[in-house]
């Protein structure tokens, strides 16, 4: 099951999607989060897996602006330092 996290303004459109069936709960995107945006919850099947901390979720514009793609970084950190590829954004 994919989990949206995010929001859609006259800018643009600003998701963060986790595949909570490929994720497998191993901290590294929590990590590797500058901002502290992701957190490990417990969904409704008993099972660890990331999420957008509620506190992020309505300003995932600004709070991920800093690892947006640019230059030589081809992935913000959250999603290379994901081995199941359970993360992807939608900008």
């Amino acid at each position: 099951m994919e989990a949206n996290y995010g929001y859609s303004d006259g800018s643009g459109d600003y998701f963060i999607v986790i595949n909570t069936d490929d994720c497998d709960g191993c901290n590294r995107c929590v990590e590797v989060c500058p901002q502290s945006v992701l957190e490990l919850l417990v969904d409704d099947y008993e099972e660890t897996v990331a999420a957008v901390g509620e506190a992020f979720r309505k300003k995932l514009k600004e709070s991920c602006a800093a690892c947006k793609p640019v230059g030589k970084r081809v992935l913000p950190p959250c999603i290379e330092s994901c081995a199941m590829n359970a993360i992807s954004h939608s900008w």
